[in-house]
């Protein structure tokens, strides 16, 4: 990575990458650029659409629609000198002519504070492609400029070198509905001055306002802006990683026409699209939205943690960005949460189609905003969480386009408990621990009673056992129609160690906001620890099982939940077990991308994940390396062996070299368990980033606490 002269962090990936074919970074090379409502731009570098969440603005709407595609693609055609023409980006459309203008040359790709930037060689002229998106709004800017060209001395500076076509194509749809969605019909468009309107008549989406406007260094002898009125519906576009996936594959979109603009050195031009208001986004020119972003990109990373200001923990702040949202829609919490002087938001789980899960928000919170610096984010969710709790549990996920949330989780709320300690560890926020406890105190008399799903404590012993026919409540949670692949009913080893972390957790506070329950917490979670380390100890193999009490049964999958049991804070496993669980962990499960799911030799155990739903679902959980836990295995190695910071860098020597890979500039959800570990799932995932970002933090501040050095001076590894 290198810097630019302003501390700008500036990824560049030369095209193609070193090694790569052109057929492979058509389809696994991805840019992500987000809105802080839940919406985003995205695509692949190469501009083919290969997924049905790819498009130039995916609008963060109100409920019950939801994100929705809005501008699918925008045709980007050159004219040079002389009638030489180029088409930008790549098609993926079957039929193309023979005669079709030759592709752009894409000689780099690069992050300017994580917003993508294209450079182009046409043929000597050199174009730049940037893309970004306003704060909070459903607007995205394309913006243009030719840099330089190597001309005959004859032609004058101003003169216009090359004319650039653009034409915006639509199909509305629900971003979660399939690519051969029909082509709704008729589409309108109607001009206002220099600014055209796309409805989709008939219909609840909101018109789609489309203008391109010049900005600086374009000479006034240079023609203005036209647009041409050519209505065409453009048929069986190709989807290639739907297909893939078993989904439908092919979809048709529709065009109204074409802007063109003749442009100069030094000129640029932006094209808009947004459904906000025109007054919105009118308010100010490209060029001044194009600042605003870049000023706040950077006091993201001047706000963040001192060790995370530079390299690549920079660019995790900025990645770390695109998961703190304000959903769109939720008009009654946004009401509540400023009735006490909040602000609503929320963490959404990864790109592309998650929408915020309770378990990934909590485990996420601490690297996302703590480490990010964003303390007064990170309390109005945790705020917001806790006025959704209902039946002593909090939200699972809240589905796209719905305002209620839905509680079939084991594990989320008693992540909740861990994210309020770290978040009053960091920020000292007595008075909002104080106003939770209460709330704390409810969701553990629940559970002490027994809630929904089966969630209740064994009176016998002391341990929290979950699960109901038809559910999956643990992160390990795939299920396909009627078959749950991993159900883990009965005790589960992680959730037993969140459970005594909450506990401990309770007796400590207790002693402020509920004197008169620190004994019985203390009582419980000792009851807690002597039943943990009697049952979950499987002394043949020195591990622990992942299940006991499984209708009967104890299950002795090797998996990495039991690494919570040392890794949590309070620790409910006992310390002369600790080292051969991580010793073990270590060996059979780590690798440079986070941890395997399951350990190879397992019957279950699946190398890839790969195939149609059903074929990955039986993969998720059962090999498939997740980064996230790269996360607690590296706390739990600490705790054993605290100057082997090597031995804890092994589930992260990888991450550095991938964020030129997947989505660029972040952190992919899952990966094979196999080499080369190709990255798998959602290219961008909020638990991914922020527990790279967070155990990152953690060992450049113990290697430079070893060198003498302030960690800030320590230099990133590997």
């Amino acid at each position: 990575m290198n810097i630019a002269p302003d501390a700008e962090p500036v990824r560049r990936i030369p095209w193609p990458p070193p090694g790569a074919s052109t057929q492979e970074t058509l389809v696994t090379h991805e840019w992500l650029v987000t809105n802080g409502l839940g919406g985003y731009a995205s695509g692949t570098v190469s501009g083919a659409m290969t997924r049905r969440y790819h498009g130039v603005l995916i609008a963060a709407l109100p409920a019950p629609l939801g994100r929705t595609v809005m501008l699918s693609r925008v045709a980007e055609h050159v004219q040079l000198p002389g009638g030489r023409q180029f088409e930008l980006g790549a098609r993926a459309r079957s039929g193309d002519a023979a005669d079709a203008p030759k592709a752009g040359d894409l000689t780099e790709f690069r992050l300017e504070s994580g917003l993508p930037v294209w450079r182009y060689d046409l043929d000597g002229f050199v174009l730049e492609k940037r893309l970004f998106m306003p704060h909070t709004q459903n607007t995205v800017l394309v913006m243009y400029e030719v840099k330089h060209v190597d001309r005959p001395d004859n032609v004058p500076p101003s003169a216009p070198l090359l004319e650039l076509r653009l034409g915006p194509a639509v199909n509305f749809r629900p971003q979660v509905l399939p690519v051969s969605e029909p082509l709704g019909w008729p589409y309108e468009l109607k001009a206002l001055e220099d600014t055209f309107e796309i409805t989709l008549t008939r219909s609840a989406f909101p018109p789609l306002w489309v203008t391109l406007s010049v900005c600086g260094g374009v000479a006034s002898s240079v023609p203005r802006p036209t647009f041409t009125v050519d209505g065409q519906r453009i048929e069986t576009v190709l989807y290639p990683v739907e297909e893939s996936r078993g989904f439908q594959g092919h979809g048709d979109l529709w065009s109204p026409g074409y802007f063109k603009c003749p442009l100069a050195v030094g000129g640029r031009i932006a094209l808009v699209a947004s459904t906000e208001s025109p007054e919105t986004f009118h308010v100010l020119a490209p060029d001044a939205l194009l600042d605003a972003e870049r000023i706040r990109r950077r006091r993201l990373v001047a706000q963040a943690n001192p060790d995370a200001r530079d390299g690549v923990a920079a660019e995790l702040v900025l990645s770390a960005d695109q998961f703190v949202v304000t959903p769109a829609g939720r008009g009654q919490d946004v009401f509540q949460a400023r009735a006490f002087g909040d602000d609503l938001r929320t963490i959404y789980a990864g790109y592309h189609w998650f929408t915020d899960w309770g378990r990934d928000t909590m485990i996420s919170l601490e690297g996302l905003t703590l480490a990010t610096g964003r303390y007064d984010e990170a309390g109005w969710v945790l705020r917001t969480f806790a006025r959704h709790v209902r039946n002593g549990l909090i939200p699972n996920l809240f589905p796209e386009g719905h305002t209620e949330g839905l509680y079939h989780t084991a594990d989320a709320t008693l992540w909740f408990f861990h994210a309020i300690d770290r978040y009053v560890e960091v920020t000292s926020d007595r008075l909002t621990l104080a106003l939770l406890f209460p709330t704390l105190e409810q969701i553990v008399d629940a559970h002490l009673s027994g809630t929904l799903f089966g969630i209740r404590v064994d009176d016998h012993d002391g341990l929290l056992m979950q699960g109901a026919p038809g559910y999956q409540l643990t992160w390990m949670d795939a299920k396909v129609d009627d078959w749950v692949v991993t159900p883990r009913r009965g005790k589960a080893v992680e959730i037993n160690a969140l459970w005594f972390n909450a506990l401990k957790l309770m007796e400590r506070w207790a002693g402020q906001f509920g004197p008169g329950r620190v004994l019985e917490f203390a009582r419980r979670s000792d009851q807690v620890r002597r039943a943990f380390n009697e049952r979950f100890w499987f002394s043949d193999g020195e591990y622990l099982f992942d299940v006991v009490d499984d209708e009967g049964r104890d299950d002795a999958k090797f998996r990495p939940n039991q690494i919570f049991s040392i890794a949590l804070p309070h620790a409910v496993l006992a310390r002369e077990r600790w080292e051969p669980v991580v010793r073990n962990v270590r060996n059979r499960l780590v690798t440079p991308f986070g941890l395997r799911s399951l350990a190879p030799g397992d019957p279950d155990y699946k190398q890839r994940y790969f195939g149609d739903l059903r074929s990955r679902d039986a993969a998720y959980h059962q090999g498939t390396v997740w980064a996230w836990l790269a996360g607690p295995f590296v706390d739990a190695w600490l705790k054993v062996y605290p100057d082997d910071l090597q031995g804890a860098r092994s589930a992260l020597e990888g991450f550095p070299a991938h964020l030129n890979d997947a989505c660029i500039g972040s952190i992919s959800e899952v990966f094979d368990a196999e080499a080369p570990f190709t990255p798998r799932g959602c290219v961008a995932q909020a638990w991914s980033v922020a527990e790279v970002l967070r155990v990152w933090l953690t060992l450049a501040r113990i290697a430079g606490r070893h060198a003498g050095e302030p960690a800030a001076a320590t230099p990133a590894f590997p």
